[in-house]
């Protein structure tokens, strides 16, 4: 009788043996192709839940497959240990910061090892400690001398709950992505990346394969427009500038300008705004400020405004042209300004109706006879009432116009993106201080290199209100310039966090090494990262931010490459009650229940088994127990002893000798199908062909036709295509029937065409496109013999009876379509 499969004893044997024996620690080895298996390092909220895992378990199958085809495998593994959550505990819970994330670390580092991943561990990186933000604030430094990082006042999104700026991507439909508080503007010196540098090359992807919608979002963040920058003439008495600029796509409609519109935080707004206007002007802008952009730029809100008492000149058409400020105009878009032609734009026709504005057609529709416009006409047309350029269709308009603008020297073809460089000030303890200093002499005075890391003091205290204590804590603060030794200031701000995210990949290539943030040899060998795998909302913070890093590293000569992820794929999400799992909706699983009643490896079948891994789903644990089962039977057909039954062969010679082609036919078959599903991340369907393997291989076994040293051979196969998704029970499995260990250092199998190829096929007669019969003929079949098989078939004959066949049409291996008429 054989032992009783016992999940919970086996993984826990495997697991320990494979850690003594550092089976997954892997070296530069130039022997091999290498190839990089990366997931995104989690945040340690403390417990991993059934999101995690189906994260992460489809990403590990995948990299013990390549593992197992021969290539040289790093797969790494860390934790992104920055963040908000960690400050928060610590005002609500008195805790510190580091002692809530080392301790959520420690307890979710136990949980992905219950998963039994083939992680490095030697190489985890957790880069909330010292020895990994020195580099981070170097990289910054860096930075700084490149002229890439800046400091700057500006206009921010502030979260007054968190009490710290959020960058645009950090805002959702108006309200902070973390808490759920409405976000307001507030003007404050923060420092930038110049992320805009790069914008064009961005927006280049054509040497990278990711899923098309991820680039799709990443070009429409940068958001480039092509189109013509155009002066407006000011003269006024309280400013030295002598004009406005616009941004247009639509320099046809130049003529057609009555009044132009400035952001309330342009700074000519409060400049222009006439006495008698100042105060209303200065009500608008106050009450603007109150407002998210998702608010301003809604289609559902009525546009306002107020008139500010200044005006500028159309150069185009010497007209004196009021200037408004409306919140339906951004600062970080274009100019800050906008020229208003309301009959040829939607916002600027309702502008114009509400406050009695001059609507003049500029564009004419097809059939246009001087009336009225009942609604803007956005449409291509014929320009009309534009001097010069009458008659010109709006397509050759625009490139007249532009032409002439830029003879007369007052404008001229431009390129504008949505993009706004990367705002990384954060008013908050837990992240990396950013190294800079500010001397009342020297001014702003990077740390030097040497004097790094400029560490987070252990004895910080936090307030109720948010504020972060660095603002607070003298002895951080306090300190000497490294130029004039004169007493100074230190930064206050920490980093966004997503900075610590933009290199890490990385420092896994040498994660000790402490004398630089990578060893170069070692990162030569291993970067760019071969396969990326994670959640696809990151595609427009952490990849662009990524992707930006490595751009600019480049430049610097640090590294020899300008992409960092070669190849890309993103899961679906798992949802609860129809949101995705959230410790802060409260709506987690945890995986823990599972592994401890049905296993690891069962788990890891049942959530590759769901569906397709893009997709993701509902989840529900009603399927769970089929995929214990199935293990349970996949160990007892490989260790019940198996005998070729005597009387099968003398009853059915010829059945034996089937059974003996079918074997190798259908294992090859196998061998191609879970191969080719897994290179294409079909994981379900690649389960399910390994159960059909179960299934045929039960039956023969009951049978017992077939040589034991057949049986033996397919039992291997089926343990080899098994190691991946059940590693524990495959290296059990393979131990019990007398291999040498360890499975995990033996080659992917590979199929043979011919013997894959299927004897019969199903052959598909239509008649006119529509189908009459179906019928089991050998592969081999021709197009005549196919073509004469199905005219004899009396469900066909009933359809050609009185007819005449004017065509076949032939598709070798599926059917044959009879035209009739």
């Amino acid at each position: 009788m054989i032992a009783k499969y016992n999940p919970q004893e086996i993984e826990k044997k495997w697991q320990q043996r494979w850690a003594e024996d550092k089976l997954y620690e892997v070296t530069e080895d130039s022997t091999k192709p290498k190839y990089y298996a990366l997931i995104m390092f989690p945040y340690p909220s403390g417990d991993l839940h059934i999101g995690h895992w189906y994260a992460y378990v489809p990403p590990d199958v995948y990299a013990r497959f390549k593992r197992m085809q021969g290539y040289n495998v790093l797969n790494p593994i860390g934790f992104d240990a920055f963040g908000l959550p960690a400050e928060n505990a610590a005002i609500e819970r008195g805790i510190h910061p580091y002692k809530w994330t080392m301790q959520n670390i420690d307890n979710m580092r136990r949980q992905l090892k219950s998963m039994g991943p083939s992680y490095d561990w030697g190489r985890e990186v957790i880069s909330c400690l010292p020895e990994y933000y020195k580099w981070t604030q170097w990289f910054f430094l860096k930075l700084y001398e490149a002229g890439l990082a800046y400091r700057a006042k500006a206009p921010v999104n502030w979260c007054p709950h968190c009490q710290t700026v959020l960058a645009n991507e950090q805002v959702v439909a108006g309200f902070c992505e973390r808490c759920g508080a409405a976000v307001i503007k507030r003007d404050l010196e923060q420092w930038f990346f110049r992320i805009t540098k790069y914008a064009d090359e961005l927006m280049e992807q054509s040497s990278i394969d990711w899923p098309e919608k991820i680039k799709l979002m990443q070009e429409n963040w940068i958001g480039k427009s092509l189109g013509t920058e155009i002066s407006f003439a000011l003269d006024h008495p309280e400013v030295d500038e002598k004009e406005i600029r616009v941004f247009t796509t639509r320099s046809d409609t130049t003529f057609g300008v009555t009044f132009m519109v400035l952001a309330p935080e342009h700074p000519l707004v409060a400049k222009l705004a006439s006495p008698d206007r100042r105060a209303e002007v200065e009500k608008y802008v106050d009450r603007s400020r109150h407002l998210t952009e998702i608010e301003r730029l809604s289609t559902e809100r009525e546009k306002d405004g107020v008139f500010i008492g200044a005006y500028v000149i159309n150069r185009l058409n010497g007209e004196k042209v009021p200037v408004w400020v409306a919140d339906y105009v951004l600062m970080t878009y274009g100019t800050g300004a906008v020229m208003g032609v309301p009959a040829h734009d939607e916002r600027d026709f309702a502008f114009a109706k509400k406050y009695n504005l001059p609507i003049r057609v500029v564009i004419a529709p097809p059939g246009w006879h001087s009336e009225e416009l009942e609604a803007a006409y956005i449409e291509p047309g014929t320009m009309v009432n534009s001097g010069q350029f009458n008659g010109l269709s709006s397509e050759k308009g625009i490139e007249a116009v532009s032409d002439f603008l830029e003879r007369k020297g007052c404008g001229g073809r431009a390129t504008n993106y949505r993009l706004r460089d990367w705002l990384i000030s954060r008013q908050r303890y837990w992240g990396a201080p950013i190294p800079m200093i500010y001397c009342p002499s020297c001014g702003i005075v990077p740390v030097p290199e040497q004097d790094l890391p400029v560490l987070l003091p252990e004895d910080a205290e936090f307030k109720p209100t948010g504020e972060s204590p660095l603002k607070y804590h003298e002895q951080f603060v306090n300190t000497t310039c490294p130029n004039c030794s004169a007493p100074a200031k230190r930064e206050t701000d920490t980093m966004d966090t997503f900075i610590c995210s933009s290199w890490y990949f990385l420092r896994y290539t040498s994660p000790h090494y402490d004398t630089a943030p990578f060893n170069a040899e070692k990162m030569k060998y291993w970067l760019p990262v071969d396969h990326y795998m994670g959640g696809a909302e990151h595609a427009i913070m952490h990849l662009l931010y990524a992707r930006f890093f490595i751009k600019a590293s480049r430049d610097m000569g640090l590294v020899d490459f300008g992409e960092p992820f070669s190849r890309l794929s993103n899961q679906g999400i798992i949802t609860a009650a129809g949101q995705k799992m959230s410790k802060s909706r409260g709506n987690v699983i945890s995986a823990d229940r599972y592994i401890s009643t049905v296993g690891a490896d069962a788990f890891r079948v049942y959530l590759m088994f769901l569906g397709p891994w893009e997709q993701g789903g509902e989840w529900n644990d009603s399927g769970i127990s089929g995929a214990s089962r199935w293990l349970n039977r996949i160990w007892k057909l490989v260790l019940e002893e198996y005998r070729m039954k005597s009387e099968a062969i003398a009853e059915d010679k010829l059945g034996d000798e089937k059974a003996h082609r079918d074997l190798p036919r259908i294992t090859h078959q196998t061998i191609k199908k879970v191969t080719e599903d897994l290179e294409r991340f079909r994981f379900n369907t690649m389960i399910a062909a390994l159960m059909e393997f179960t299934n045929y291989l039960a039956k023969a076994e009951k049978a017992g036709c077939i040589t034991d040293s057949a049986w033996e051979e397919a039992i291997d196969i089926l343990l080899l295509l098994l190691v991946p998704t059940a590693p524990h029970l495959a290296e059990e499995l393979w131990q019990r029937t007398g291999h040498d260990y360890s499975i995990h250092n033996q080659s992917w199998p590979h199929w043979d065409e011919k013997l894959a190829k299927d004897e019969e096929i199903t052959l598909v007669v239509q008649v006119n496109g529509k189908l009459r019969d179906r019928v089991t003929v050998p592969a081999s079949i021709t197009e005549a013999e196919a073509q004469q098989l199905a005219l004899k078939r009396q469900r066909v004959k009933a359809y050609l009876k009185g007819s005449e066949i004017t065509n076949v049409i032939y598709v070798p291996g599926r059917l044959v379509n009879l035209v009739v008429k």
